[in-house]
């Protein structure tokens, strides 16, 4: 089985990591991977787009809360985007809804990401 690549890409100086339609098992240690690199780009600062997703197991909210709890260690930020009704439904049962901050769109997410980078 081929390991999964996740894109990280750099939007308006921030690292954005997007993620596929199922976050799962089989490709969390690519979503992993590409979570520390994105942190590697910038002053611990990134967004994880996942408007695409429809599904993500435990798996692959134990790769973003490692991710949060990383980056908060280090004075930055992990911001999600999370647009699919299944995928907000696991936030909120698991209660990262109130832990990690998420936003309906990649340009909310940026914007607040500006803001507290700012320091506004």
């Amino acid at each position: 089985m081929s390991e999964v690549r996740f894109p990280v890409e750099m939007v308006s100086g921030v690292p954005v990591v997007v993620t596929p339609e199922e976050i799962d098992i089989t490709n969390a240690a690519g979503l992993r991977a590409a979570l520390l690199e994105a942190a590697g780009r910038g002053p611990g600062r990134l967004v994880v787009d996942m408007s695409r997703t429809v599904f993500c197991d435990t798996a692959g909210i134990h790769a973003l809360v490692e991710a949060h709890k990383r980056a908060g260690a280090g004075g930055g930020e992990v911001r999600l985007v999370i647009t699919g009704p299944a995928v907000l439904r696991i936030f909120a049962i698991t209660g990262l809804d109130s832990v990690i901050p998420y936003y309906a769109s990649l340009e909310d997410a940026l914007t607040a990401t500006s803001r507290s980078a700012d320091g506004t």
